[in-house]
């Protein structure tokens, strides 16, 4: 069983500095510029590691489980379905920890669907996007490219996976989520698929950020000539963390 307090939060602690620029990347007047971004070798190299970051960590919690097997990604009950949020559902079937817990492994798992139908919108996000200190970026943390795409883009990837988690749970048609919806009056599988989208922000940008520090370790592993030699370079190395894990 999957519980829905998830203490195992504490599993995140090494991304905690994520959490100021995702204050920031929250506001509605954060945007992603479309102005084409500048074509030198700092540039470019900081816009693949951000492609391919993004990719490799979407890749993952795409897989069956993704989100559950992962230690940052993996979401608690989304607030619509807070027993508070209606008295209808005092009493019926979201009042009743089993029915909560399967309730959240569903919704972890229909995450799924939005991390592989986000991918293309955030690769794109991130070619657009003009990288205003590229060396900066290559010099600094693990994540630093991470927390570069996450300000940005604002909402961006709330928008990109919401379309794709409005289809898989119209095709699903789950009894899981349709009981739950059935306890809550006015709300709709769009409603369900923007709250699953809200939920699983943060923890994608972790596993995002993860991803990141992970390609930074072992460049090498990317077959990316450009991206190599600029993470190689001895100025590119990333400072760690002081607990010697990734913060985006």
């Amino acid at each position: 069983m999957i519980g829905t307090g998830y203490t195992a939060i504490h599993r995140r602690r090494f991304l905690l500095g994520a959490l100021t620029v995702g204050g920031i990347a929250a506001l509605p007047g954060v945007a992603l510029a479309e102005a084409a971004a500048p074509a030198d070798a700092a540039s470019e190299a900081v816009r693949r590691l951000m492609v391919l970051s993004t990719k490799n960590a979407l890749s993952r919690l795409g897989q069956p489980n993704g989100f559950l097997n992962s230690g940052v990604a993996r979401f608690g009950l989304p607030v619509l379905f807070s027993k508070g949020k209606a008295a209808a559902a005092a009493s019926g079937p979201l009042a009743q920890p089993a029915f909560r817990q399967q309730l959240v492994q569903r919704l972890n798992q229909f995450a799924e669907a939005g991390a592989r139908g986000a991918v293309p919108a955030m690769a794109e996000a991130a070619r657009k996007l003009p990288i205003a200190d590229a060396s900066g970026i290559l010099h600094g943390r693990h994540t630093a490219a991470t927390s570069a795409l996450r300000l940005a883009m604002g909402s961006g990837l709330v928008n990109a996976l919401r379309p794709p988690l409005e289809q898989a749970l119209v095709a699903a048609q789950d009894p899981t989520v349709a009981e739950a919806i059935a306890a809550l009056p006015g709300v709709t599988l769009g409603d369900v698929a923007h709250a699953i989208a809200l939920s699983a922000d943060n923890g994608i940008w972790y596993e995002i950020g993860s991803a990141e520090a992970d390609i930074r370790a072992n460049p090498a592993a990317t077959g990316d000539a450009a991206l190599i030699a600029a993470l190689a370079a001895p100025t590119a190395t990333a400072q760690p963390s002081p607990t010697g894990t990734p913060q985006p």
